[in-house]
């Protein structure tokens, strides 16, 4: 206790010689309450600032944030500290590696200066990838023919659209992916007027019609193959309904589903009997980092709708030889439903192949509305497999993604009002260990208060997706696409 007093009135010294302005008169253990919660997180040395209010009825309110002998000071405006990008970015390249401590002070009644509590920010080594994309869309997809797919600079608060639907006759837009976090390399699906699923290659656009005699629908929930060469879809015929007396307001689910794997090259579609299957229900592949497994969500089929709240899948993997395009002829059961009572959807492997992070619920496979889903991890070398406790919440956490070089996690979530999703991101260390999670930044602090849609699938990417919106667009307008073909299983 002594030595937090001293290194406050040590710090209070400091202060006071940067500026007679918040010079400290008195010492607060109170710690201050800010929106959005940044307190005591892990950062990137490369994300933009962390502006947030002061939500406790204060005046004359200034912040310090230092690391060493390079300190910003901000003055609150309408209770929001909103830091210069310039010398955050600074402070950043000071810090890395280190702490930055965040010191909130006030005027109270009888004039006098006080310093509150500090907290901290982390700075981690490691830096997360520049760009997010997103999905934007109102909750419940009943106004789905407003949404677009965008990507921010995490560097900044720059937000440019990849494609949005008013420019494509008011299609609905979904399923964008990386191919391994480069967005030279995307795919992304449209329904409506101009259906189709469209693969960006560098500066090229394809058009491809994927719904074939043989599939339920077209290809939807992509993962590229590392080699480029293919892109794992489910094909779903998938029902939404909505609760008038349940905590959970919207139930997705599908009445059927299959995985299978489409050649870019090829234009054909190949896939498994363990894949393609009447009696289970199929869903959400992902290559392992190699490419040499498959990872799918599977569980037995049951009728459905009647009995949606019985469906439980088990998180599964098939080997894959790219090269022979086969699949191994036994399945591997790496988390069973059956056994463990829950359902598990949307695997992810770190790009490092070290750990599996996946969503857990009471039931289905679209998690985005249950309130009780949370992010869990399998470390793939130990099979351990835990919660992580300090990144989920009270509410919906889901569509999930991770950094290139396997140290940020992004995910969307519901804890901030519970109706609308945002990204939240997290620090994952070499061990698998989780820090506490914190919201994307944004410029002003009421952002979220005012934005009435959801952030939707967010995937990380090295870069910007090269091909503008127009020409997604005049392909979508102007190309009848390409058909694929179907080969049957073994």
């Amino acid at each position: 206790m002594f030595r937090h007093k001293l290194y406050y009135i040590l710090f209070a010294f400091i202060l006071a010689a940067c500026s007679e302005r918040v010079a400290v008169d008195i010492l607060s253990d109170a710690s201050p309450n800010i929106f959005p919660d940044y307190k005591d997180i892990t950062i990137p040395p490369n994300i933009a600032p962390l502006n947030f209010r002061v939500t406790d009825n204060l005046q004359g309110i200034y912040t310090s944030f230092r690391c060493g002998n390079e300190i910003i000071e901000v003055k609150a405006k309408d209770g929001q500290i909103r830091i210069s990008e310039k010398s955050w970015k600074r402070l950043l390249e000071t810090a890395m590696g280190k702490s930055i401590e965040v010191l909130v002070s006030y005027v109270n009644e009888s004039g006098k200066r006080v310093s509150m509590k500090p907290f901290y920010f982390l700075v981690a080594n490691e830096p997360i990838d520049t760009y997010l994309t997103y999905r934007l869309i109102p909750p419940g997809y009943e106004l789905w023919n407003r949404m677009g797919i965008y990507q921010r600079n995490l560097t900044n608060f720059s937000q440019t659209p990849v494609i949005e639907n008013k420019s494509t006759d008011g299609n609905c837009m979904n399923c964008h992916s990386f191919r391994m976090q480069n967005a030279e390399q995307t795919v992304l699906h449209m329904r409506g007027k101009n259906a189709g699923t469209y693969i960006i290659n560098k500066s090229a656009i394809e058009k491809i019609n994927t719904k074939t005699d043989r599939t339920i629908s077209a290809l939807v929930y992509p993962f590229w193959h590392p080699s480029g060469r293919y892109i794992a879809f489910s094909v779903n015929d998938t029902k939404q309904g909505f609760h008038t007396m349940d905590k959970n307001r919207v139930e997705v689910y599908d009445n059927k589903s299959d995985v299978v794997v489409y050649d870019i090259g090829k234009h054909e579609i190949i896939t498994s009997k363990y894949l393609f299957s009447d009696k289970v229900f199929e869903n959400f592949p992902t290559f392992s980092p190699d490419g040499t497994k498959l990872y799918f969500c599977s569980s037995d089929s049951v009728n459905m709708p009647r009995e949606f709240r019985k469906v439980r899948y088990s998180l599964c993997s098939i080997d894959f030889d790219a090269e022979k395009r086969m699949f191994g002829e036994r399945v591997d059961t790496i988390y069973n439903a059956r056994t463990q009572g829950k359902s598990a959807s949307f695997p992810r492997i770190s790009p490092d192949g070290k750990f599996l992070l996946y969503t857990l619920a009471d039931y289905g496979g679209f998690h985005i509305w249950h309130k009780e889903a949370d992010l869990y991890m399998i470390n793939l070398k130990t099979m351990d497999n835990y919660p992580l406790s300090s990144a989920n919440s009270n509410d919906t956490e889901s569509y999930h993604s991770w950094s290139s070089n396997s140290r940020w996690i992004v995910f969307s979530s519901r804890r901030i009002d519970g109706l609308y999703t945002r990204p939240f991101f997290a620090h994952v260390d070499s061990v698998g260990n989780v820090s506490k999670a914190f919201v994307l930044p944004q410029k002003d602090c009421n952002f979220y208060d005012n934005l009435m849609v959801s952030y939707n699938v967010p995937e990380f990417s090295k870069n910007k997706v090269n091909i503008s919106a127009y020409e997604i667009s005049q392909k979508a307008k102007n190309s009848m696409g390409s058909n694929v073909r179907f080969i049957t299983p073994d």
